[in-house]
């Protein structure tokens, strides 16, 4: 869903104000993906709106990209990317903004789940949608923040192993057992 919007001259909008604004009045699954704004809307020789001459949301996510700046949030990073089907995600991009719902929010969790061994609410993506913001979320708990950073450190390893590597290193473990 992508609201498209012409605001007053000499007006500007900030979308992270809107989408909270529109969070407190629609349910979360009618909530724009993005707010584009445009000078006018495109309009048919008839006065009725074009909507093939809409332009296409940027959808990348912010401008400032900030890459992961430790294992767990390297690991979100990829958790996200592979969910939102993005070549690049932010640590500080708003998961809305790149095009997230409830229904991938949910797919989120349950990655977030199998990856860590930790159930964190699905309100929270709503409340912190930033991978930022779900890292802190697991690593709130100190009595189990180190064993996630260290499952976080072994994920990141195993996937930068070949298919060969890994087969050779489980050959290995279960010859030694």
């Amino acid at each position: 869903l992508i609201a498209y919007l012409v605001p007053h001259q000499g007006t500007t909008l900030d979308s992270a104000a809107l989408r909270a604004f529109a969070a407190t009045r629609l349910p979360d699954y009618m909530l724009p993906s993005a707010f584009v704004t445009l000078h006018a809307l495109p309009l048919t020789i008839n006065g009725k709106l074009n909507r093939t001459a809409l332009p296409e949301p940027n959808l990348s996510g912010s401008d400032d990209h900030v890459a992961p700046r430790n294992a767990v949030e390297a690991v979100l990073v990829g958790i996200w990317a592979e969910v939102l089907d993005r070549p690049q995600v932010g640590v500080l991009d708003n998961f809305f903004e790149l095009g997230g719902h409830s229904l991938l929010a949910v797919q989120i969790i349950s990655r977030v789940r199998e990856a860590f061994g930790e159930d964190i609410p699905l309100h929270t993506v709503f409340e912190s949608p930033t991978i930022a913001g779900i890292a802190s979320a697991l690593m709130r708990n100190p009595v189990e923040s180190e064993r996630i950073e260290r499952t976080a450190e072994v994920l990141l390893e195993l996937a930068a192993l070949s298919d060969e590597d890994a087969e050779t290193m489980l050959l290995q473990r279960s010859q030694a057992e």
